[in-house]
């Protein structure tokens, strides 16, 4: 699973650290002239040379002074003893908040890891105790807390935040630790009561233990005649896992049937007629093609899950809601996500995407696919996984392989610098980042959880089976182990702490990415195809084909659930299917022959990530840009180079790591020349 989950929980845990991107024109508390006042008085004091910071500062934080912060004389009492001039007693102060964050963030990450441990981890079966601890969080009155305190007053009198603008235009001149005054202003912008922060948290959790439990028993699965279908071991997450077997299939020469069989589940799943029976339980046999259960070949009534996927989508909707007041720059948390989060806004993004949908190129590349699978394209061939160097290598081989090497987590987290070192990582290095990322059995298909403190390890959580880590599961941990590489990074070897990470979580997946695509690099095996650029570029396209489409129906789906605030799961599960067919129809219609396909609908991320889902392509076509620069450089050196930049701004960090901004024109330049030599 391409999952990044601190970013489903602990990105929204942090909505509260979030910056703005426009100033209020209005003072909660405060009139002008007593901000003018305050403003005038500290000039007076310390002279033009930090005008700017004493306007900047003074006027932020009048814009969250409430009554119950002071009285207006305390306000300018407390901008005269808080304000700290630029110079040596300014850099102290930066370093302490350093050590003190890293210690807050980092200890308050550790508890919050305990708690989930149970949710996360494959412990055992769970209970209902685990569900409650690993709903808590223990930073919901963070906020709260340092704006009682005033901690968070002084940090915005002394580093204002800029707007992105601003850091866009200034930040290519920015030194890493100016980078990191800026990132420090942008942590205290806005007051959101610890009680909905609680609400939104345990929301999460709850759609997160939704989505981690819904396996289907693939060995229940029957065709028409009653004939059992699939292998009794495999119990597949919805819908990574159901996903990945699809894929499987395409080096069958009797795997469509089976294709078609894993599309009806999907497609049960989407539009709610599963049965209940059937969802993470083994009891029952199930004829998807015909939706019928039976016990011990005698049909048997059943129920339909009823909705219950879009009620878990709505209550995450309302617990986010609930949050929106405490955000007046933005008029939601759509915009919050893009223009605030992601520092893209949401037309930049969706004209990404669409200049890419709208490529006569993808009709290319579809006619390729039909050739080499002798047949006309269906709708779930947008999995199609032929492209990839591992499609010419004999799956059972491959898991032959991966079982006798990863037989437990401790294998995998043995074998890790040796990994490393094979993709060019410096052998010190390796070790060093190696020994700081731990693997956990995942009770999921599988996820990454980055740290917050030096002191701490990174964790990689994956499944592996009693008889070891089959070929899927170590392509998809590859995946996270490019996530914890990242984490581990941009945590430790960067200038300061308030710069840590990655400019948005696109830039994450972006690595993750490049990890992925080199599995077989990191198994020792090499692909010795002349063609292997081409393929894979090929491969890259059609996969970002796949995952916009995706992205889009999240995307229309949150602007029309705030449209109809008050939707039942009903007309939310209608609004999700008509967008689905929509965007097939206009995008995929033209390539597929097919109309009115849903499959665009059955991603979990929709249910338990809200709005995740468009950091994807955005890391696929950062990843493409990355890959073209680092192919003539050392992988693991560059690597290494560009994730120390820390948390710029995307385009700052695309400037200083490749000399470009992000652009979807060089995989379309690349494509044009590889469907030329594939044809």
């Amino acid at each position: 699973m391409k999952k990044y989950i601190i970013l489903s929980i602990m990105f929204l845990i942090f909505l509260s650290t979030v910056s703005c991107t426009k100033k209020q024109s209005k003072y909660p508390y405060l009139s002008v002239t007593d901000v003018t006042n305050t403003i005038d008085t500290l000039i007076k004091k310390y002279g033009d040379t930090d005008s700017m910071r004493i306007k900047k500062g003074i006027e932020q934080v009048a814009m969250l002074w409430y009554s119950d912060d002071g009285t207006k004389d305390d306000f300018k009492e407390f901008c005269k003893n808080s304000f700290i001039p630029s110079g040596e007693e300014l850099d102290q102060a930066f370093e302490k908040l350093n050590f003190y964050f890293e210690s807050l963030y980092g200890n308050s990450l550790q508890l919050l890891l305990d708690l989930r441990k149970n949710i996360d981890e494959d412990t055992g079966p769970l209970h209902f105790l685990d569900e409650m601890f690993g709903s808590y969080d223990p930073m919901a009155h963070i906020t709260d807390d340092f704006f009682k305190n005033k901690i968070a007053f002084v940090i915005r009198l002394n580093f204002p935040y800029y707007t992105l603008a601003e850091k866009n235009k200034e930040g290519m001149n920015w030194t890493a630790h100016q980078w990191g005054y800026a990132r420090l202003g942008d942590m205290f912008t806005s007051r959101v009561p610890a009680d909905k922060q609680q609400n939104l948290t345990q929301t999460l959790a709850k759609a997160e233990t939704y989505i981690a439990t819904y396996n289907i028993y693939m060995g229940n699965i029957i065709d028409d005649k009653g004939n059992k279908m699939f292998d009794t071991s495999d119990v597949l997450i919805s819908h990574w896992g159901l996903r990945d077997k699809l894929k499987t299939y395409y080096a069958n020469k009797d795997g469509l049937k089976y294709q078609k069989t894993i599309y009806e589940i999907m497609k049960h799943i989407i539009d709610q007629t599963i049965p209940k029976e059937v969802i993470n339980s083994d009891v029952y046999q199930w004829d998807p093609q015909n939706n019928i259960l039976y016990s011990d070949g005698e049909k048997i009534n059943a129920t339909a899950e009823n909705n219950q996927r879009y009620q878990v989508w709505l209550n995450n909707f309302h617990a986010i809601k609930d949050m929106d007041p405490y955000y007046p720059e933005y008029k939601n948390y759509i915009e919050l996500s893009f223009d605030g989060v992601m520092e893209l806004s949401f037309d930049e993004v969706e004209k990404l995407f669409i200049t890419f949908l709208s490529s006569p190129l993808l009709k290319d590349i579809g006619k390729v696919i039909e050739n080499r699978l002798g047949r006309p394209l269906e709708a779930f061939d947008i999995w199609y996984d032929g492209f990839k160097p591992r499609a010419t290598i004999d799956e059972a081989k491959l898991n032959a392989i991966t079982k006798d090497r990863f037989k437990s987590s401790e294998d995998f987290e043995k074998q890790m610098a040796n990994m490393l070192i094979s993709l060019g990582f410096p052998k010190d290095t390796a070790e060093y980042i190696a020994n700081y990322i731990e693997v956990d059995p995942a009770r999921g298909s599988g996820h990454a959880w980055g740290a917050e403190s030096r002191n701490m390890k990174s964790h990689l959580r994956t499944r592996i089976a009693e008889d070891g880590m089959n070929y899927l599961g170590f392509n998809i941990a590859s995946h996270e182990f490019g996530h914890n590489v990242e984490q581990t990074i941009s945590l430790h070897f960067v200038d300061n702490y308030f710069i840590h990470g990655v400019p948005n979580t696109a830039f994450t997946e972006a690595c993750a990415f490049l990890f992925q695509t080199r599995d077989l690099d990191l198994l020792g095996i090499k692909n010795k195809d002349s063609l292997q650029y081409y393929l894979n570029t090929l491969d890259v396209a059609w996969s970002l084909y796949e995952i916009i489409g995706v992205a889009l129906v999240d995307m229309y789906t949150w602007q029309w659930i705030y449209e109809h605030p008050q939707a039942t799961a009903e007309q939310l599960k209608e609004t999700v299917i008509t967008n689905a067919k929509n965007i097939w129809n206009k995008y995929y219609t033209p390539v597929f022959g097919k109309k009115d396909e849903t499959i665009l609908a059955i991603y979990s991320h929709m249910i338990n990530d809200p709005l995740y889902l468009p950091n994807y392509p955005i890391g696929q076509i950062i990843s493409f840009q990355l890959e073209e620069y680092l192919k003539d450089k050392s992988f693991g050196k560059e690597i290494i180079r560009m994730y120390s930049l820390g948390k710029l701004t995307p385009q700052v960090w695309m400037q200083k790591a490749i000399g470009e901004n992000i652009s979807i024109d060089p995989l379309i330049n690349a494509t044009k020349i590889s469907l030329n030599k594939i044809k």
